[in-house]
C-alpha cells in the first residue's frame, strides 16, 4: 500500500512552519553528493517527497534541470516561493506520489529522498526508480535526528510542556509506516541499488525559543489543531519553561545519516 495519502493528511497546513523551521541539510553533505554523483551543471535531478525544498533547492544549483515531488500542494507552493526567493530556476515542482514512477518523469543521474523514504512504499519505488536512473546515476537516502525525541533537559521540558496541554490522550502516536522499521538497507539490498555508502554528519544545532516552536509546528503531528485556542498559553508556558532553565543554552546533538546507493 502506498503511504503517500498517510503523509499528505499528516502534513496538512504545516508547509508555511515547514519552509521556515525544518532545519537545511549540513554543506558538507551536500558537498559530499556533489563530489560523488560529479555533478557539474548537467544532468537532471528527482527529489521525491520533496517538501518545501530543503533538499532540491542547494542541489538544484549543480545540475542542468530538477523535478521536486510531494503529494501536498501547499509544500509545493512554498518550495516555489523558497526557489523564486533564493533566484534557483531550474526547478519544475510536481504534485505526485510515488506511485506515479516511473510515469512521465523521465530518466534522472540523482533521485535523493530526504526525510521521506518511509512514507513511501519502498520495494515499488525502487524497482520504479531501476529504469529511471541513468547507469551513471544513484540514488540518495538522508535523514536526520528529530528535536522531539528527548535526549537533554530542555528537549525533555518541552515534552513535558506538550503532554501538560494535550493530556494523555492526545500525544504523538508512531505515524511512521511500520514497514519502515525494517530499515532502508534491507530493501536497498534486494533492489537494483544493491550498493551502498553510508555517510554519516554529526553536528550541534543551536535553537532559539521561536524557532523551537516552529519546528513543532512543522511536524506531521498536528499541535496547532489539537492546541485551537491554547495555542498562545502553550507558547507563552513553554518560552517560561525553557527560560528558567538552569542552562538556556538550547544545543541539539544532531546526526545526519545519508545512504548512497548505485546499481551493484
Amino acid at each position: 500500500m502506498n503511504r503517500d495519502g498517510d503523509a499528505r493528511e499528516l502534513f496538512a497546513a504545516t508547509a508555511w512552519y515547514y519552509a521556515r523551521f525544518r532545519p537545511d541539510y549540513p554543506s558538507a553533505f551536500i558537498d559530499d553528493v556533489v563530489r560523488r554523483f560529479r555533478l557539474d551543471g548537467t544532468g537532471r535531478l528527482l527529489d521525491l517527497g520533496c517538501g518545501t525544498g530543503q533538499l532540491t533547492l542547494p542541489l538544484a544549483r549543480h545540475v542542468a534541470e530538477a523535478v521536486g515531488v510531494d503529494p501536498e500542494a501547499e509544500m509545493l507552493r512554498e518550495a516555489a516561493a523558497q526557489a523564486r526567493a533564493a533566484e534557483v530556476a531550474n526547478v519544475t515542482w510536481t504534485l505526485g506520489r510515488s506511485d506515479d514512477l516511473p510515469g512521465m518523469f523521465g530518466r534522472f543521474r540523482l533521485v535523493t529522498m530526504g526525510r521521506s523514504f518511509h512514507w513511501m512504499n519502498r520495494d515499488q519505488v525502487l524497482a520504479a526508480l531501476a529504469g529511471m536512473v541513468t547507469d551513471d546515476g544513484g540514488i540518495v537516502i538522508v535523514g536526520d535526528s528529530c528535536l522531539v525525541q528527548a535526549s537533554t533537559p530542555w528537549q525533555r521540558t518541552v515534552d513535558m510542556v506538550r503532554q501538560r496541554f494535550l493530556g494523555p490522550d492526545r500525544q504523538p502516536a508512531n505515524t511512521t509506516p511500520t514497514q519502515a522499521a525494517e530499515g532502508a538497507e534491507p530493501v536497498l539490498a534486494r533492489s537494483a541499488f544493491r550498493h551502498v555508502e553510508r555517510l554519516t554528519y554529526e553536528f550541534s544545532r543551536h535553537w532559539t525559543i521561536e524557532r523551537i516552536i516552529g519546528y513543532l509546528y512543522s511536524t506531521s503531528f498536528p499541535l496547532r489543531h489539537l492546541l485551537g485556542d491554547q495555542q498562545p498559553a502553550f507558547e507563552c508556558a513553554l518560552t517560561d519553561a525553557l527560560q528558567e532553565l538552569p542552562d538556556a543554552d538550547l544545543v541539539e546533538a544532531v546526526t545526519v545519516r545519508a545512504l548512497i546507493a548505485i546499481r551493484a
